[in-house]
């Protein structure tokens, strides 16, 4: 359960963020836009895992980990641009969030990748 915590943390992230948002009275379309492409990254990198761990290559699931982190990289930063398009202040309060997010999703990787191949 711990360890399952310690990899969502990211999403803990999010939603601590909301209250943060309205109390400061920073556009709310910053925090919808950064949500909503994280889940949505968040949600092919748990199906691209469960594919690459199926297949049983370590090489395709090394692969699927970079293509999902690149392609959250995209996704995030397209959804940042277009919030900004859309309001300047939103553009700016949605970059901070999401390298915030970002931030705490790669060092949470770093800790939980060795416990759960310390785990098999």
């Amino acid at each position: 359960m711990g360890l399952r915590l310690l990899r969502n943390l990211d999403l803990f992230v999010l939603a601590a963020a909301l209250p943060v948002f309205l109390a400061a009275d920073l556009p709310v379309l910053g925090w919808g836009a950064t949500t909503l492409a994280w889940s949505i990254a968040k949600g092919i990198e748990a199906y691209a895992q469960r594919r690459a761990v199926a297949s049983g290559d370590r090489r395709v699931a090394m692969g699927a980990r970079a293509a999902t982190l690149i392609g959250r990289l995209y996704t995030v930063g397209l959804m940042v641009l277009a919030a900004g398009i859309i309001e300047r202040e939103a553009g700016l309060a949605a970059g901070v969030l999401a390298v915030a997010t970002f931030t705490v999703y790669f060092a949470t990787l770093f800790i939980v990748k060795p416990l759960e191949e310390a785990r098999r």
